[in-house]
């Protein structure tokens, strides 16, 4: 039964209780129905569309019969606008859609029609945001129990590479206060030699971008090995220097100095935008400055992971409040057509100046210029193709996802 009007407080406790307490014993295949019921107080049918792992098509996932209720593109006017632009979409059918989120990261939509008697879902932002943060919220926590989200997502089909590189990812998106990273990986169901990490803590942000070399299996688990030995040496407080000679000597050890992988770490000091970075035989990185493309970050070079230990120059730049950095694969400028021309260096400075005019969030902006590489390959890709982008922008980090 719905609340009057006038107990929305308690309308919104009740919802969010239903969905606290639903979910401490559901498995993940509950999770819809649980959505459902929360709803009730408000007099709204609520049903949550999750993004397929490639971002192109929200998916209904639901209580039983969901499955009469068909998909819709990201590229809709209604719940695709909402999930572009991370923010609320009253629709003219009556219907409300709001982004679902963990933290930052873009899960799907929440679909919100309210009954003949039901609450107008405008005169209950708050109430709404709240909800559908913590429906956010559950969908990561739930995600690992079972299968069925994983599956409603499209991760299903992901071969055995795609399959163990996913597993040691972090989440695509993080923002704060001061800075935002956020990445996009495809062929999301055949990745298999590319793998990114990151970690924020005391003022520093790291990250670091491998790709092992190959197309198969090998590549898949020489790019774990790296990304472990990175995780692990950073943990331990090591340097950039630390970090790269231990992910060298854990290539030659473990592949009897037959396997490699290009890459680029990056350190930087959160308050004060100073950068460092290292580059073991990778693209160099791109900086964007009021969304055009100001150079590479080419200072920094030594030769592949795996290749030896060998002296580390190490890169330094001076952020500006604002600026963006660029990370890419091989996979992006070597991606080519039916007549065999490239993507190139070029066209990726063309898009991203392009895309960034507009200020969309940061992986909406990877998103739309995903989808011009996928473009120019009619969707298939000869090679795996990551983007990951850095933006440092102190007291306004956390603008770029608004409720």
């Amino acid at each position: 039964m719905s609340f009057p009007r006038g107990d929305a407080p308690g309308a919104a406790l009740a919802s969010l209780t239903e969905l606290l307490e639903g979910a401490h014993r559901a498995t993940p295949d509950e999770l819809g129905g649980i959505v459902a019921r929360a709803g009730e107080p408000f007099g709204w049918d609520l049903l949550c569309f999750l993004v397929n792992f490639d971002q192109e098509t929200l998916v209904p996932f639901g209580p039983p019969g969901t499955g009469r209720v068909a998909a819709i593109p990201v590229s809709d006017d209604g719940g695709g606008l909402a999930f572009r632009s991370i923010r609320t979409v009253h629709a003219p059918d009556g219907v409300t859609w709001l982004p679902i989120l963990d933290g930052v990261e873009r899960m799907g939509v929440l679909r919100v029609a309210p009954r003949h008697d039901g609450a107008a879902p405008e005169e209950h932002a708050e109430a709404l945001r709240w909800i559908s943060l913590l429906i956010g919220h559950l969908v990561a926590v739930m995600t690992p129990y079972g299968d069925v989200i994983t599956q409603a997502r499209g991760g299903g089909d992901r071969t055995g590479e795609a399959e163990l590189l996913w597993t040691l990812l972090p989440p695509l998106t993080y923002a704060s206060d001061d800075v935002v990273v956020s990445a996009v990986l495809e062929p999301s169901r055949r990745v298999a030699g590319d793998a990114f990490d990151y970690a924020v803590q005391d003022g520093l942000l790291d990250v670091g971008l491998f790709d092992g070399t190959g197309h198969d299996l090998t590549s898949g688990l020489l790019a774990s090995v790296a990304l472990a030995a990175y995780r692990s040496h950073r943990r331990r407080g090591g340097s950039l220097t630390d970090c790269a000679k231990a992910i060298d000597q854990v290539l030659r050890t473990q592949t009897d100095a037959s396997g490699y992988a290009t890459g680029v770490l990056l350190r930087l000091d959160t308050d004060t935008g100073v950068l460092e970075y290292v580059n073991a035989g990778h693209l160099h990185p791109l900086l964007l400055r009021d969304g055009q493309v100001l150079e590479s970050l080419d200072t920094s070079g030594r030769p592949l992971f795996g290749l030896g230990e060998t002296e580390v120059s190490v890169g330094h730049v001076q952020l500006h409040h604002g600026d963006q950095l660029v990370l890419y694969t091989d996979g992006i400028p070597e991606a080519r057509d039916e007549h065999g021309e490239f993507f190139g260096i070029e066209r990726l400075q063309e898009l991203l100046t392009e895309h960034a005019a507009g200020r969309p969030p940061a992986p909406e902006l990877l998103r739309l210029v995903m989808r011009s590489v996928l473009d120019h390959q009619r969707g298939q890709l000869q090679d795996d193709a990551t983007l990951l982008l850095i933006e440092w922008a102190p007291g306004g980090g956390a603008e770029l996802f608004p409720a």
